[in-house]
């Protein structure tokens, strides 16, 4: 088992808060609207391989929302299809209005680095680059300057609680710990959606725990709308609505009953 996480609080009385990018983004209003969404690919042979058939969704601003299913359900695909890493066979995906399928590279990537943050459970960080420049990175493509960059990676992992490990390289880290840095990266861009996939699976029963608080608050108190994959049922329980894949197609769509506790 890991060591503990010295630092179980994202924000500490008295700290400054993490404010999403405003721009047309209130709780309640469409952030995200996939129609007849369809994904398949081609394999030995010129065959295809559907994964997703038709589904259908539209996530509100300001929702945390849980997404389960088998393995092969295609909730993965869906979610990188969400993050502008996929684009779908046929159908439409809207994100902040704007119809994703039928911009370029540059402009999916332009949107990706200005709307989305990324957690993942492999915390992907870079291991020989110190929590500071790895939280730092996705500024990078926002043409600020080194000490902006720092400057502003330096205040996200003091709002993570991690304002001491700044110069501390991921080996160094407990596994809470790069998940911080982790969500301090998906932060640093003050984007209005995060998408997590199962950024609890590499961590032990306390700092899920720990690491699922701090989803919790970002969404309740910055309103920021968060989607997550998990196969946990514990961990699905701290989002409000729980989309379930089964075989491509969307099998369950609702309130999540039997919230977790928060400490």
């Amino acid at each position: 088992m890991r060591r503990a996480d010295p630092h179980p609080n994202l924000l500490p009385e008295g700290a400054g808060a993490i404010v999403p990018s405003p721009q047309g983004f209130g709780r309640g209003l469409p952030l995200i609207r996939v129609e007849k969404l369809h994904k398949q690919y081609e394999i030995a042979g010129g065959q295809a391989a559907p994964v997703l058939h038709g589904v259908d969704l539209t996530i509100a601003a300001g929702e945390f929302v849980a997404i389960m299913g088998p393995s092969g359900s295609g909730k993965s695909t869906f979610m990188n299809i969400l993050g502008c890493l996929d684009t779908p066979t046929s159908g439409s995906y809207f994100l902040d209005g704007k119809n994703v399928a039928g911009l370029d590279n540059d402009a999916q990537a332009a949107l990706r680095n200005r709307l989305i943050g990324f957690v993942f459970q492999g915390f992907n960080l870079l291991k020989r680059v110190t929590a500071l420049d790895n939280v730092a990175l996705p500024l990078l493509y926002a043409g600020l300057s080194k000490s902006a960059r720092r400057e502003q990676a330096r205040e996200m992992l003091k709002q993570t609680g991690l304002e001491n490990f700044t110069l501390s390289l991921p080996n160094q880290l407990s596994g809470g710990q790069q998940q911080r840095v982790a969500i301090a990266r998906a932060l640093v861009n003050l984007p209005p959606l995060i998408l997590a996939d199962e950024p609890t699976g590499n961590l032990d029963t306390q700092t899920s725990r720990e690491i699922m608080e701090i989803f919790t608050r970002l969404n309740r108190e910055q309103g920021i709308t968060i989607i997550l994959v998990t196969h946990e049922p514990d961990i699905a329980r701290y989002a409000g609505r729980l989309v379930r894949f089964v075989d491509g197609r969307i099998a369950h769509d609702g309130e999540v009953h039997g919230h977790a506790e928060q400490g």
